[in-house]
């Protein structure tokens, strides 16, 4: 089958073979053995054969084929079922985060993860998983770690790149002219950070359960592991909180700049209108018709006026100029 990206037993930490879905339960009889599953975008048909080998619950096995669930993790007693997301960063500017699911099923004896939307395969995972044998022999637990540390670690590049945009953005905001791109670039990264915090934020709550002592599922020397996840996933939101801070001190730096700039252009309008109100008032006054202008029989009188005129204009506009109006 396509979904089947791969399907082992494993003993002591060793694959010993490559099987069929139909062939688990033979497996599972072996108490030195488990068994891995890796799936991606399976069919209805095809998780309807793995509850039926595995012996999932009804409500899981719904939640793993609808595929747009938020993180968590549910016990159903002899297994439990774990739903993350997974995010990668486009190397198209401007940068777009896609976003996926990967689910998975774990019991004493075996682990399937099921992926879904936008993943990287978790190949690589395994083939290190399979150098590690003395690792990988404590069991589904630890290959259950090992594909959650890839996917947290898949955290650290998106939101680096989101903090280079918006380092991006800050240099526009204040080496640039206040424009209408930058608001909506903004908010785009607002509404990327807003996705990426719903992802990471439940990883605090998911391996604070996987870490408890009462989860008997867990063994108790793979516990740690799962506290190195968590104190990755701390990390990754204080950066998305630190991230989305930075933001909203961004955003309002750039309504401030848009209100200095149409400050400014006020300030240019009200100069450049005192300048000249003053040859409007003067024409005003000499457009009045009256009988008697002494200064209309002088003949130098004329341009006495405009002179003057523009002597006024032109000490309005350095004294405007100095203030910084214009």
């Amino acid at each position: 089958m396509e979904s089947v990206i791969n399907c082992a037993a494993y003993c002591k930490g060793r694959r010993v073979s490559n099987i069929q879905i139909n062939e688990v339960g033979e497996v599972l009889k072996q108490s030195d053995r488990f068994v891995w599953i890796g799936l991606h975008e399976p069919t209805e048909e095809l998780l309807e054969q793995v509850q039926e080998e595995f012996g999932l619950h009804d409500l899981a096995i719904e939640d793993a084929h609808r595929a747009h669930q938020r993180p968590k993790v549910e016990n159903y007693g002899d297994s439990l079922f774990i739903v993350l997301r997974t995010a990668q960063i486009t190397k198209k500017a401007p940068y777009q985060i896609e976003f996926g699911e990967t689910h998975f099923f774990l019991g004493e004896n075996f682990i399937v993860s099921i992926r879904h939307g936008s993943s990287i395969s978790y190949t690589e995972v395994r083939n290190r998983c399979e150098k590690t044998p003395d690792l990988l022999q404590k069991g589904p637990a630890f290959a259950l770690y090992s594909i959650m540390d890839a996917i947290v670690d898949q955290y650290f590049p998106v939101i680096q790149e989101l903090e280079s945009e918006l380092e991006s953005v800050e240099d526009k905001i204040f080496k640039e002219r206040p424009s209408r791109e930058t608001t909506e670039s903004i908010y785009q990264l607002k509404r990327q950070l807003l996705e990426v915090k719903r992802a990471v934020s439940p990883l605090i709550d998911i391996c604070n359960k996987l870490m408890r002592s009462d989860l008997v599922l867990i063994p108790d020397d793979t516990r740690p592991y799962f506290r190195d996840i968590y104190d990755h996933s701390v990390r990754l939101n204080e950066m998305v909180d630190n991230a989305r801070e930075l933001l909203g001190g961004a955003l309002e730096a750039n309504f401030s700049m848009i209100s200095i700039a149409q400050s400014d252009v006020s300030k240019k309008f009200a100069g450049w209108a005192a300048i000249l109100a003053v040859p409007t008032m003067i024409a005003g006054i000499y457009g009045m018709n009256f009988r008697w202008i002494p200064e209309l029989n002088w003949h130098w009188g004329y341009p006495f006026v405009l002179g003057i005129t523009f002597l006024v204009c032109l000490l309005l506009y350095f004294l405007f100029r100095r203030s910084g109006w214009l």
